[in-house]
């Protein structure tokens, strides 16, 4: 579908945003790219238009969503990928951590959508596209501010999809599996717990935890961006995808009892001390 004009949200280098802009521009969409800075938006081989744009921001979202309906007169499709791990066990974090996760995660996700919908709505058409996580699906330890936050998305996904359709507006909630990318690098380097933390003996576990998208079996980021991409400019697209290590195991999951899935995933990471 040449022509498509994309807007993606969280698009530094070597991010699933990075490489959704590189194949939406190969298929011929006029793409805006948008991060808190340009410069980590640096190495776009395909022709990228690029914003600064800080999702936590009321004013910088309306004013770049305004200043791309100016240059285009509509966005067919707006991704909201930025987000940011937060891995550390429940009971050591801060309501601040908390905050901070919720409002990168998921208040960015109806604050995007809230500013891009009405155009939509007007010319009744249009695409939301929000990238959610298995862990929003099942909920993994040591990751809890993570996977409630990306849980919220999934609930937000979902009534989006029933409210919009009346207006012709599709959404659709992408959920990634073990996807190999940069969203780690930044805590991997100062992940640490409290000395007074009870979790100490589990510190070990907690790192596993942070680099589990990154281990073997992971999907490479561009070729997950590239899959996702033929969904979404298929005739068609589907109302949800999960892609990436882990997803069939994480699908097979959800279909057994509660009760046993978190005896499940307690063994696997939470249950055996470093």
């Amino acid at each position: 579908m040449p022509g498509k004009v994309v807007l993606v949200t969280g698009c530094s280098k070597g991010g699933i945003g990075f490489y959704l802009c590189e194949r939406f521009a190969e298929q011929g969409c006029t793409v805006y790219a948008t991060s808190r800075r340009l410069e980590t938006m640096d190495g776009f081989k395909h022709l990228v238009e690029k914003r600064i744009m800080d999702v936590t921001n009321d004013d910088d979202v309306k004013l770049v969503v305004k200043s791309i309906l100016e240059e285009q007169g509509k966005i067919d499709i707006v991704v909201n990928n930025a987000g940011a791990i937060a891995i550390g066990p429940l009971l050591d974090v801060s309501l601040d951590q908390a905050r901070k996760a919720f409002e990168t995660n998921t208040y960015s996700v109806l604050r995007v959508a809230q500013a891009v919908a009405p155009s939509m709505v007007q010319r009744k058409q249009g695409l939301i596209i929000n990238i959610g996580s298995l862990a929003g699906n099942i909920a993994t330890p040591w990751n809890g501010l993570y996977s409630a936050a990306k849980a919220a998305v999934r609930a937000l996904s979902d009534v989006l999809a029933m409210e919009c359709k009346p207006f012709g507006v599709k959404v659709m909630l992408v959920a990634p599996g073990q996807v190999r990318s940069n969203i780690t690098a930044n805590q991997a380097a100062t992940l640490e717990l409290s000395p007074t933390s009870i979790y100490k003996p589990y510190f070990d576990r907690v790192y596993e935890r942070l680099n589990g998208s990154q281990a073997e079996g992971s999907m490479d980021a561009d070729e997950f961006a590239r899959r996702v991409v033929v969904k979404v400019l298929s005739p068609n697209p589907p109302s949800y995808i999960s892609l990436g290590g882990m997803s069939s195991l994480f699908g097979f999951l959800s279909w057994l009892p509660r009760w046993l899935v978190l005896w499940i995933v307690g063994s696997m990471m939470v249950w055996t001390k470093s």
